[in-house]
This record gives structure tokens, C-alpha cells and sequence, in this order.
């Protein structure tokens, strides 16, 4: 059996490697149009940083064997054809052209054809966009270019165009090399994957970095004679001696359009749940294919490398006769910013909404460990629920507490279809160092079971700010000690610590709207039971309380 796979970086290898373990007589060739084989992109930032000494570990195995040609032939028995284009596809006589660095075309048979060609970034045509040091970081080439400007100008104003995950990631590499940040994003928000109260927080600690974040801030222009030197928005100028587009990446399909391959509804290749395209006997697996999502079980683009590798195995278990089916995703991601993490899986709140899902949320920042200990680290964690069936629907994690833990708790509990009474009972380990003896995500599904079960009526900090804004009248009751309030307090607050609530509600109208909150709010919700219990009908807690405070007052 002859096998040509298009794309050698993260799919393509993946697929060949297991093909090459499973079956006999087998002759596979990938065609990689790049230099670099089986790379680590989303290392770029972390090598542009100083983090990765090397550009060879990127793409070496665990064992520090560089995965390069020589090592694919040697040790995997597989052909690879680097700096090398697959330009036609003759889906009749099932042959692939190629051309080669000096310009000859090969023909290369195949009884299997399998896509792996990537993405490649968005780069909208803005004038300018043809001046030296503006660049994308999709490839090994891309981290080369920009590390040579950074050690000729530690002090480079570099401007990010796009607040997506490679934005913020390599943010902090700037930060990292001496440089003075800008992220200029056009939404609302940085971290669309987030909901805006969860992207506040990243963005308020990128502020406290020197990072400034400007969103719904539209690039007009770059302006400079040979180089770039200014970015100009529609809010204004900013300075630039580099920018880095980071706006998105689209599906690499233009081959598979031009033999006619289904392309899906997110301009990515349709394939079945074994990675098979519309054509018999052709594949598609990575960036360039579309995804399912597990959730709404409608069509989705999420791009990882963790997903790619997935679908490699898949596709090659059907090449090979093995049944073997890809689930899908559920927009699983994490990345790194400074010392926060920040994560999130399965769907957002408006996502939630936008599906027609009653949706139940909670706030819930607590520390990621035993209190008591040193090494405990706060945690910001948000989910959402159905109201109807109490299934979780999703899960955010943003702060320098253990976020991946928990928000890969939620993605096994989400593809299980646990409500969230199933949640809050999960037998997790547990010991001071690790969680709390109520770990944080039992935490906020018991918060979300006391919402849908009536005993808790809650409110966010973004819906209380609001009122404030349009100076609804409401008491504003904060319940902390007096110490806690000397430390951050907010306007128009009328200060009643909870153990002597029941002493003052005299001084309380019980005629009007009360929001109550502590530090975390887990007073605050004993303080609304008190309310209740004396009389008061329009008490709500405010998630999260003041930690989860994103305003400035």
C-alpha cells in the first residue's frame, strides 16, 4: 500500500508513525512544504522568550533525538520529502505532484491520501501590512526573524494585533525579553474562549505586567518607510518597532477545493467520525479538517495540536482496519500568562444562551489548596449549568492557582454528561497540599446546585456594577470584618460584619433590593439565609464577591 501525506508538522507524522507500527508492506511518503518536521508550535512563544534554549528541542523526542528527516527514514521507515509542494492532485489516477527546491515535479502514486496541511494565519490587508518587522508566528522561521530583532533592540515597542491565545502567550514572551507591550484587540475582550468577567481579570493582571490592553480597538494602518514605526488605530497611534499579527488562523484547503473535496461550514474539510473526507480513499486530520462538537454535535473549528495527534491515531486505525472513531471536542484550551493560568472547556455562558440552554452560572474564587498552607494559591473558577437537566455545560479557570486541574476535571465530567449533583460527589484525592478538603470545582457545583434548587439567588459583579450605573436604588451590604475593609472596600456600601447582622437589621430597609457580599461571598450567601429568615424578600448574593470585583470601585 502506497500512502502520501500532505503536511509533516503534527498530524502528518502522527498518522504515518501509526501506520508504520500496524501494518506490513506499507510505503509512506509525507510532502512538507516547510524545512521543519514534527515541531512544537505551540512552544514558538517559550523559544522566543529564552524559556527553550534550542530551536532542535521543539522538534525532538522526549530523549533529545531530533525528529528530522534522516530520523523519520531511519528510525520509522517513512519517506519525507521537506521543502517540498504538493501542488496538484489527479483524484482519478489517485497521483500527487510535487515540486521540489530546484524546481522539478515529481509524480507520487497513493493508494491512501491523507491532508494534514495545517492552517495558515489571518492577515487581513491593511495598509502597511508590507513593512519589515511585522510578523505572524506560525512557524519556526517566524520565531527566528523575530528573535534576531529582539537582540539587536531589547527595548523594542512591539504591538500584538489580536488577543486570542498566541496574543497573550507571546505577550508575555515580549515582557519576558525587555520589551514595552501593547495587545490591540478589535472585540470587546481579549480571550474570546473566556466570558468578558473572566477575560477582565486577565486583562486587569496584564495591566499590573506593564501589558496595555486596548479592546474594541480597530488597527487602521502601519505607517513607517522601510520598517514599521507606528500602528494606527481608530483610537489613536501607538509606537512600533515590531508587531506581531496575531489575529487567528483559517483552514489550509486549497487543494482539497480544487479536486472537490466537501468543505465544511467552517471552511474546514469535512470528515466522518474515522477522518474520512467526501472522497473515498482521501483523509483529512488536524487544522485543516473540521471538527464536532461534542455538546451541540454541530460543526466547529477549534485548532490544537493535542487534537491533531487525536485524529492522526484515528485516521490511521481506519487506514488500517482498526475501527476507531473521533468523538469530537469540547474547546478544551489552557495557556499560560505570567503566573496565571487560564483554561476553560465546553461551552461559554453566551455560547450557553445562544444554544437555547436555561443556564445556571457561578463565581466561585477560592485557594487551590488548604488554606492553612504557604503554597495555596487563589483560583478564580466559573461554571455553567442547565437549569432543565443540571448537566454541566462548561468550566473557566483563570489565576495563579492549579487551573488545569480543575478545569480537566470538568472536561471528564462533561464528556460523561454529569449533572452537577454528580459533580459535586466526585470521589477526588484529596490532601492539604493538593486541594481543600471541599475541592474547588465540588465548591462551585454545590453553588450551582443551591441556585437550580431555589436557595440561592445570585448576582454577578457586572450586573451589579451596572445597576450602579444606571443608580438603581439598592443596599449594596457589605458583610466582612473591619480589618477587610480597610485593606479594599467599595462605594456606597453599608458595612455590617455577619456576626452581628442579626443584631443590626434594624438598620436595614427591608423595602428595598439588598446585594450582599464578603470576600468570597461564601458569608455573603449565609448573610442573604439571615436576611431571608427575618423578612427580607429581595436579597441576592453577588458571585464571587469582592475578589471577583473586575472595577476599579
Amino acid at each position: 500500500m502506497k500512502i502520501v501525506i500532505i503536511g509533516g508538522v503534527a498530524a502528518g507524522p502522527k498518522v504515518a508513525a501509526r501506520i508504520e507500527r500496524l501494518c506490513e508492506d506499507i510505503d509512506i511518503t509525507i510532502v512538507e512544504r516547510g524545512e521543519f518536521l514534527s515541531y512544537a508550535g505551540c512552544g514558538l512563544p517559550y523559544y522566543i522568550s529564552g524559556v527553550v534554549k534550542e530551536q532542535k528541542e521543539l522538534m525532538s523526542t522526549p530523549v533529545g533525538t531530533v525528529r528530522d528527516s534522516v530520523f523519520f527514514q531511519n528510525v520509522k521507515n517513512i519517506k519525507v520529502l521537506n521543502h517540498t509542494e504538493a501542488t496538484a492532485i489527479n483524484k482519478i489516477e489517485k497521483t500527487v505532484t510535487v515540486k521540489q527546491p530546484n524546481g522539478s515535479e515529481h509524480i507520487l502514486p497513493y493508494d491512501k491520501l491523507i491532508f494534514a496541511t495545517g492552517a495558515e494565519a489571518v492577515c487581513p490587508p491593511i495598509p502597511g501590512r508590507e513593512l519589515e518587522n511585522i510578523f505572524t508566528l506560525k512557524t519556526v522561521n517566524d520565531a527566528e526573524h523575530i528573535k534576531k530583532i529582539l537582540a539587536k533592540n531589547k527595548a523594542t515597542d512591539t504591538v500584538i494585533v489580536g488577543g486570542g491565545l498566541i496574543g497573550v502567550e507571546v505577550a508575555e514572551a515580549f515582557v519576558e525579553m525587555g520589551c514595552r507591550v501593547t495587545i490591540v484587540e478589535l472585540l470587546p475582550g481579549i480571550l474570546s474562549m473566556m466570558d468578558k468577567e473572566m477575560s477582565q481579570l486577565v486583562e486587569n493582571y496584564f495591566e499590573s505586567k506593564g501589558v496595555k490592553v486596548l479592546t474594541n480597538t480597530k488597527v487602521i494602518e502601519f505607517e513607517g518607510s522601510s520598517s514599521v514605526k507606528k500602528v494606527i488605530t481608530d483610537k489613536g497611534e501607538i509606537t512600533a518597532t515590531l508587531v506581531v499579527m496575531a489575529i487567528g488562523v483559517r483552514p489550509n484547503t486549497k487543494l482539497a477545493k480544487e479536486i472537490g473535496l466537501k468543505i465544511g461550514s467552517t471552511s474546514a474539510i469535512a470528515v466522518d467520525k474515522g477522518m474520512q473526507t467526501s472522497e473515498k480513499d482521501i483523509f483529512a486530520v488536524g487544522d485543516c479538517a473540521e471538527k464536532n462538537n461534542i455538546l451541540t454535535a454541530k460543526p466547529c473549528y477549534v485548532p490544537l495540536g493535542s487534537t491533531a495527534n487525536k485524529e492522526g491515531r484515528v485516521a490511521a486505525n481506519t487506514i488500517c482496519g482498526i475501527k476507531d472513531e473521533f468523538p469530537g471536542v469540547l474547546g478544551s484550551a489552557i495557556c499560560k500568562v505570567f503566573d496565571y493560568s487560564v483554561g476553560r472547556t465546553g461551552l461559554s455562558e453566551s455560547e450557553a444562551r445562544k444554544h437555547g440552554y436555561d443556564v445556571v452560572t457561578c463565581l466561585s474564587p477560592s485557594p487551590d489548596k488548604a488554606h492553612f498552607l504557604p503554597s495555596a494559591k487563589l483560583l478564580f473558577l466559573k461554571l455553567i449549568a442547565d437549569k432543565k437537566t443540571r448537566k454541566l455545560l462548561g468550566a473557566q479557570a483563570v489565576g495563579p492557582g492549579s487551573a488545569d486541574k480543575r478545569i480537566d476535571v470538568a472536561v471528564t465530567a462533561l464528556s460523561a454528561g454529569m449533572t452537577v449533583d454528580q459533580l459535586a460527589n466526585i470521589d477526588l484525592s484529596y490532601a492539604p497540599p493538593y486541594s481543600p478538603a471541599m475541592d474547588n470545582i465540588i465548591t462551585a457545583a454545590n453553588i450551582i446546585r443551591n441556585k437550580i434548587d431555589g436557595l440561592m439567588e445570585g448576582i454577578t459583579p457586572t450586573e451589579v456594577y451596572a445597576m450602579k450605573q444606571k443608580n438603581i436604588d439598592f443596599t449594596f451590604l457589605d458583610v466582612r470584618s473591619p480589618s477587610e475593609i480597610e485593606e479594599r472596600s467599595l462605594q456606597s456600601t453599608v458595612n455590617i460584619p455577619l456576626g452581628l447582622l442579626r443584631k443590626r437589621l434594624n438598620e436595614l430597609d427591608k423595602n428595598k433590593p439588598i446585594v450582599v457580599f464578603c470576600k468570597i461571598s461564601l458569608r455573603g450567601y449565609e448573610a442573604a439565609l439571615i436576611l431571608k429568615k427575618a423578612g427580607f424578600s429581595d436579597v441576592k448574593v453577588m458571585d464571587g464577591g469582592i475578589l471577583m470585583w473586575p472595577f476599579e470601585n
